[in-house]
């Protein structure tokens, strides 16, 4: 199992937030999930994250959250981060959640600031506390005010930063101008939440990407990390300019994980664009938009795509 041994990259630096995979029945697709961990591995990826928002975290039950968590961590855990959601606007059943999660072998968790409640900051600064105190993982902050509505205030992150096990930040803001200001101060590892953003956050300091799109792009997005890394801005800009066409495919209408299955699909990694209600699955007509994106970003060869369709 990875250690987390580094201040600066706790749990690497290119991560998915994965989809969980489903039959068209609407059951977990284990096999499928493992089949999409080690291909995403073996594209370099050295992290990801499993049971998040991209991942159904809503709609699947804790049983299946923690057989997903094993099957990842007995599959690719050795080769990379394996990072479990662990995200509820019910403390006692995030703080479950965690417990679950570590007794499945996760490496880490994501707790999200809880959604609909709307808490204070200090509710926050409780929930997350209580998540953190429930094992030894170490955590990552999710900040997502489109989808929670609560933002994480600076003053919250610098007490949440203060915490042992948490050492990190998914940064979904968009604000990469504080991410430049809290880095320094809180001494977090920052990962942007955004694929789009991408390199604009690692310019102000991020360490890593938890994107949905690199699952679809997962070459592409660590040729990117390689051109950073080797201190190469203009080849990293122009990986990030060939993908953007499927970065917006997938990302464009706000239906993240809908949009990641039609595309995984097309790319012949998922046989099912299955989701769980409220969630619903890509028509035709939306899944040939992404194939769209993926043809632009030369990700899907024009003929076979139509070919799907």
């Amino acid at each position: 199992m990875p250690a987390v041994t580094s201040a600066t990259h706790p749990f690497g630096s290119l991560l998915s937030a994965m989809v969980t995979p489903m039959t068209a029945g609407g059951a977990i697709d284990l096999e499928a999930t493992v089949r999409l961990a080690q291909h995403l591995v073996d594209a370099g990826h050295d992290g990801l994250v499993l049971n998040g928002t991209t991942g159904e975290s809503s709609t699947t039950h804790s049983p299946e959250k923690a057989a997903v968590v094993e099957a990842v961590v007995e599959a690719v855990g050795d080769r990379a981060y394996v990072v479990a959601g662990a995200g509820s606007n019910d403390t006692a059943h995030a703080v479950r959640m965690a417990e679950q999660a570590a007794a499945a072998g996760a490496h880490g968790l994501l707790v999200v600031t809880p959604y609909y409640s709307r808490p204070s900051q200090e509710g926050v600064v409780r929930h997350v506390t209580a998540v953190a105190d429930a094992t030894d993982l170490p955590v990552m902050l999710y900040d997502v005010p489109g989808r929670a509505v609560v933002r994480l205030a600076p003053g919250t992150v610098d007490r949440l930063a203060a915490h042992d096990r948490v050492v990190a930040m998914k940064d979904a803001s968009g604000d990469v101008v504080e991410a430049a200001r809290a880095i320094p101060r809180t001494g977090l590892a920052w990962y942007s939440g955004d694929d789009a953003l991408a390199l604009a956050f690692l310019a102000h300091g991020a360490v890593g990407l938890v994107g949905v799109t690199t699952q679809v792009a997962p070459a592409a997005f660590a040729r990117l990390f390689a051109a950073w890394h080797a201190v190469d801005a203009a080849g990293a800009l122009a990986v990030l300019r060939e993908v953007l066409p499927a970065v917006t495919a997938v990302n464009g209408a706000g239906f993240q994980a809908s949009a990641a299955k039609a595309a995984l699909v097309e790319l012949g990694l998922l046989s099912s664009r299955a989701m769980r209600l409220p969630l619903v699955p890509f028509t035709d007509d939306e899944a040939a938009h992404v194939r769209a994106g993926l043809a632009a970003s030369g990700l899907l060869d024009v003929v076979a795509g139509a070919d799907r369709a």
